[in-house]
């Protein structure tokens, strides 16, 4: 049976590597790093790496640029990877195509090369055997250590790893070891949380919970759907209204495999814009003013949740169940990360963009089993069991 190789089991010692790396950091309006998980997240395999005296190239992209763009550079990051690793030299190549053969013949033992924004090459997208040839020419080892990109059938993810000696680093092992226990051998009851804004992305996962899943909890703005699916009053509240056929088709699948779909009772509503206390209860089913939008979840809600959560043995999150931007919404969020962490026999996996960002600055992360760094790999691969990116791995 074909499987992946990492590289903490096996002697990669004096080579190339060209290493896939996750740097796709978020960042402020003012174009500075929001938080670094990311980069931290791969600090691991590139101490393993230059400890058998490797020479890295990382091949990483910023946002989802389709042309060369100064604001979407990695010069960002490869400051901060400086800052993580002192003692060796980090240096951005502006544009290995363009770049002499002697600059990587010559990299010493103890340099990091990061190319530009790989985005910035359309062939990277285009996924072209011609491109993914020029990459592999760099080095003698692949190493992929970006799950959150192991869902993109790109050059860089897909077509490297069988043109070379192909690895998967420590991140991505720990990454497929937690969500493959926690999917294929879960510990009872299994509760799933899946907030976000948009239900669309999210189908098929939740179609796959609702046959592995005890629970599925439902907030943020996919629940309005779910609402109107029931014909209540959501007012001016961000809705995709042609999922409501297959939100009433997801209700009925839950009935069937007896899982429980739990949707918030009450809610907070108010203007999105709106920075002051929020304080308007309504229960779900209410009408509610027509100038306003459900927000966050209520306290009942909250009660019904944090129940659920505390007899769960394993629990896995994906997206935010309110506004979290704005400080008078992010209540319901913070309440279901506190009250994962006083879960102390659960095995618990958090994921997506928006979920790291809202809980970045918590106290307790240490309390929670696995923080992913894919949101939508994380969701495919709970909803297909692989990715394209680790399907190229395997030998």
């Amino acid at each position: 049976m074909k499987k992946i190789s990492y590289i903490d089991n096996a002697d990669i010692k004096n080579k190339r590597i060209l290493l896939r790396a996750d740097f796709d950091v978020s960042l402020t309006h003012q174009n500075e790093i929001a938080d670094d998980v990311r980069i931290r997240s791969n600090i691991p395999t590139i101490k393993q790496l230059l400890a058998g005296n490797n020479r890295i190239i990382c091949v990483a992209k910023l946002g989802r640029p389709v042309k060369p763009d100064p604001t979407r550079s990695l010069a960002i990051v490869v400051k901060r990877l400086q800052d993580y690793l002192p003692n060796t030299k980090i240096r951005l190549i502006k544009d290995f195509l363009k770049e002499s053969q002697a600059t990587f013949a010559h990299q010493k033992l103890n340099e990091i090369f990061v190319l530009e924004n790989i985005r910035f090459y359309p062939d990277e997208k285009l996924n072209t055997l011609e491109f993914a040839q020029k990459l592999a020419l760099l080095a003698d080892v692949y190493v992929n250590d970006a799950f959150a990109m192991s869902h993109r059938t790109e050059a860089s993810v897909v077509s490297v790893p069988l043109i070379l000696p192909s690895y998967g680093g420590l991140l991505l092992k720990s990454e497929v070891q937690a969500l493959d226990k926690a999917i294929k051998r879960p510990k009872r009851p299994l509760v799933a949380i899946i907030g976000g804004s948009k239900i669309s992305t999210k189908i098929s996962l939740i179609n796959k919970l609702i046959e592995k899943a005890d629970y599925v909890i439902l907030g943020g703005g996919l629940a309005n759907v779910f609402f109107r699916a029931q014909r209540y009053s959501i007012a001016k509240s961000i809705c995709e209204y042609e999922m409501v056929l297959k939100a009433r088709q997801l209700l009925y699948l839950a009935a069937q495999k007896q899982t429980a779909i739990i949707l918030p009772t009450d809610v907070l509503v108010g203007k999105p814009q709106d920075t002051t206390k929020a304080d308007k209860i309504t229960q779900v089913g209410e009408k509610i003013p027509s100038d306003l939008s459900i927000l966050d979840i209520g306290p009942n809600s909250k009660a019904l949740i944090g129940t659920i959560i505390a007899k769960a043995n394993t629990i896995i999150w994906n997206g935010p169940v309110g506004l979290f931007e704005n400080p008078s919404y992010r209540q319901g969020t913070d309440f279901i990360y506190h009250t994962i962490t006083h879960n102390k026999q659960a095995v618990s996996i958090i994921g997506g963009g928006d979920t790291l960002t809202a809980i970045a600055d918590k106290k307790d992360l240490n309390k929670i089993t696995h923080l992913s760094t894919g949101g939508g790999a994380m969701l495919e691969f709970i909803e297909k069991g692989t990715l394209p990116g680790l399907e190229a791995l395997k030998r």
